[in-house]
């Protein structure tokens, strides 16, 4: 592999602490819409469905708009709320996901230490609403070299026709000089293998790594993405 010279970044979940926001949304959106409390039990059960229907776009089973209102369609049948309150939920928490920013450990300053070393890229499936709010609130707007959204693009990733937009904008650099960066196998790694760049799979947690994709860095801090770039 060559010296990398474009960092895409993944959002949620490896720049910036998804679960720590997306708890914080939930209950806020359960509180002004008059819902009554979200347990921390009913949490984890719109987790685990919404971790699903995510997976289902991915395979392009959805649409992204089935995605927003529909797990909370589901997710609201299994608790006895009016499913017809669906899509005002969802358009409320896309506002409240921008309120609480935390980065997940060593994400700002990595970014902050590739500036000017690399090119760094957001490339995101969150929508257009969620992701500005964040990027504005964390200061990586000013931080990165431009964001990729997959609702302005029009294709999701893992699929191809997303990065090969990406890279027209971006311009003309070798595939082996691009690296993508992000916690998502379905999402992110896929990805990278569907467009041909170089993989770099955040695994804080040491989970297994999977035979059927090419990982090329396994990492478990995401400060080692310098320690990569800088070879």
């Amino acid at each position: 592999m060559g010296k990398i010279k474009v960092v895409l970044w993944d959002i949620d979940g490896t720049l910036l602490d998804f679960q720590v926001a997306e708890k914080h949304a939930i209950y806020a959106c359960f509180e002004k819409l008059g819902l009554g409390q979200c347990t921390d039990e009913m949490l984890e059960d719109y987790i685990e469905i919404n971790a699903g229907y995510w997976r289902r776009l991915e395979r392009g089973e959805l649409t992204k708009q089935q995605v927003l209102v529909g797990r909370f369609e589901e997710f609201f049948g299994k608790y006895g709320i009016d499913a017809a309150k669906a899509p005002a939920f969802n358009e409320e928490y896309q506002l409240r996901l921008g309120d609480t920013i935390c980065f997940c450990e060593n994400g700002l300053e990595t970014v902050k230490a590739l500036k000017g070393q690399a090119l760094q890229y957001a490339v995101t499936n969150g929508t257009k609403t969620a992701q500005e709010r964040k990027l504005a609130g964390s200061g990586l707007d000013k931080l990165l070299d431009g964001v990729f959204i997959s609702e302005i693009i029009g294709i999701e990733k893992p699929m191809k026709g997303f990065f090969e937009k990406t890279f027209q904008e971006i311009g003309a650099f070798c595939k082996e000089e691009m690296m993508i960066v992000g916690d998502s196998l379905t999402s992110d790694i896929q990805g990278g293998n569907n467009a041909g760049i170089v993989t770099c799979w955040y695994n804080p947690a040491g989970k297994e790594r999977p035979a059927d994709l090419r990982i090329d860095y396994d990492i478990r801090d995401i400060g080692e993405v310098a320690d990569i770039v800088g070879r």
